[in-house]
């Protein structure tokens, strides 16, 4: 996969600050400007190189300017955009007088975090970006929520271990779905799904067996057409994000139920044990769209199994549901394995009735 990495120097432009905004380039003619709702200025320049400017300083006013595809009536090497509020973004390209393309940059504008969340949204208790890995190989994922009416692209990712910041690198290949970033300590790489509103990351430096001596930092950086972006970020460790996918209930028989660890759990068992909670019903809600959650169970119990996990219940039992998590760490529950005793037991009333 061909990446290209991208360098300041990349962004071919030279930027006037005229009111109290800062701006840097978030990747190669991909330029942010924040801005604090005062009026300003940002001055573009579309030459920069002396032997560029040499070679057409005689021809410098017949270079024209264009937003959006648009022709603007400015002229010449240099393009000042008026700045105010959150208006100023676009696309901006400057031509030769035979329409040839010189430069291009597109200036995405930055709110400040005081009127961040009109691009994500989240519950009162909840942040924007919510993470989780399936187990401590060193892959996980995060999501968000869109805006209702402000559904965006994803601009730029970084993702790295919490000291790492200065010499980490990130790049991107030409989809811009697949990221690379990589320092001395980590070595993450993250690609956009089809969704548009999930990341799945990989830490390729990552040992399972070792504790984790810093905490992972993802950075994401959204845009909407309208040329405004907002960044966000969350840091955890593997242990704080790790859930369990569901167990599987295998086995069953009148007094014994018995259930295996997730598959994709990290092995061996006895160095990643898990933690189990079983709800028993005796009056199971048939009606319920989730049984476990939306009735009350009879008695609930957690116990703890490093390999075989069996439990015995009583014949008054009528569903059992059970869920795991990392029996060392305060990490979320999985989710709940619902398994119904009942039908189980009428079936071999009715196979017995059969056969008399």
């Amino acid at each position: 996969m061909k990446l290209f990495i991208f360098s300041i120097v990349c962004v071919l432009l030279q930027v006037t600050r005229q009111n109290p905004i800062s701006h840097w380039p978030l990747l190669p003619h991909i330029l942010v400007v924040e801005v604090d709702g005062t009026k300003g200025q940002l001055t573009l320049s579309c030459l920069e190189t002396p032997e560029e400017l040499t070679r057409r300083e005689s021809k410098s006013q017949d270079i024209l300017w264009m937003k959006n595809g648009e022709e603007t009536a400015q002229r010449g090497n240099s393009y000042v955009v008026e700045l105010e509020e959150s208006l100023g973004g676009a696309n901006y390209t400057c031509h030769s007088e035979d329409r040839s393309l010189l430069n291009h940059t597109v200036v995405l504008i930055k709110e400040d975090d005081t009127k961040r969340g009109k691009i994500l949204v989240k519950a009162d208790q909840e942040d924007y970006l919510k993470c989780s890995a399936q187990n401590y190989e060193g892959a996980f994922h995060c999501t968000w929520t869109w805006h209702r009416h402000r559904v965006g692209k994803v601009a730029f990712i970084k993702a790295r271990r919490f000291s790492d910041d200065i010499d980490t690198e990130c790049s991107v290949d030409t989809s811009g779905r697949n990221w690379a970033c990589s320092s001395g300590q980590s070595n993450f790489f993250c690609t956009v799904d089809d969704s548009g509103n999930r990341i799945l990351c990989t830490d390729k430096q990552n040992c399972p067996y070792a504790e984790e001596s810093e905490p992972i930092l993802i950075t994401v950086y959204v845009k909407t057409e309208h040329f405004l972006v907002e960044n966000y970020s969350k840091q955890f460790f593997l242990s704080d994000i790790v859930k369990p996918d569901k167990v599987k209930i295998s086995k069953v028989n009148a007094t014994m139920i018995e259930w295996t660890y997730p598959s994709s759990w990290s092995s061996p068992f006895s160095y990643f044990p898990l933690t189990f909670q079983i709800a028993l019903f005796n009056r199971p809600c048939k009606s319920c769209d989730n049984p476990c959650t939306d009735s009350k169970a009879t008695k609930t119990l957690t116990v703890d199994f490093a390999n075989i996990c069996q439990f015995e219940v009583k014949r008054k039992t009528k569903a059992v549901c059970i869920r795991a998590k990392d029996a060392f760490c305060s990490s979320p529950w999985s989710e709940w394995t619902h398994f119904g005793l009942e039908k189980n037991k009428k079936s071999k009333h009715q196979r017995n009735r059969k056969r008399a």
